[in-house]
């Protein structure tokens, strides 16, 4: 019987599998769920615009590389399974500034098929507001 894809070991597959720039996002993995999965980004004022000063706010390139990177975490929950795959859409839509701090990201996925998967990943500040959202893409090459 294989070992079952939780929390932990979605944490582990992530310090062993993705570039050493991706682990220093900090990601850590919460809530696994049939079609989806929650994730924290903690705190970290290297991620700001600006370097953090006067608190700040994150920036965009760091939303959408850990939009990218949860879903990918999100889809090897969803299948109980790691399939290679590779991102062919990622369009982030940014509703308000997500000032530094921890930040809740809930990622969904909407349809998972055969040959591709897509995404929603949802990003709340601590105030509980959606700051951001990404919609993404993805082909599995094992077909």
């Amino acid at each position: 019987m294989s070992e079952t894809w939780d929390a932990a070991r979605i944490d582990a597959f992530l310090e062993e599998a993705f570039a050493p720039w991706v682990k220093l996002l900090g990601l850590r993995t919460g809530e696994i769920r049939s079609d989806g999965a929650q994730f924290t980004l903690p705190e970290n004022t290297d991620l700001a615009r600006g370097g953090g000063e006067g608190g700040g706010v994150i920036s965009g390139q760091a939303v959408a590389a850990a939009a990218d990177t949860c879903s990918v975490l999100t889809l090897i929950a969803v299948n109980q399974a790691f399939r290679p795959c590779t991102t062919v859409d990622l369009t982030t839509h940014f509703m308000r500034p997500l000032p530094v701090g921890d930040v809740d990201i809930a990622v969904h996925a909407l349809s998972n098929g055969r040959r591709m998967a897509t995404l929603r990943a949802e990003f709340r500040g601590a105030n509980g507001k959606l700051a951001a959202v990404a919609t993404l893409a993805f082909a599995y090459l094992d077909t």
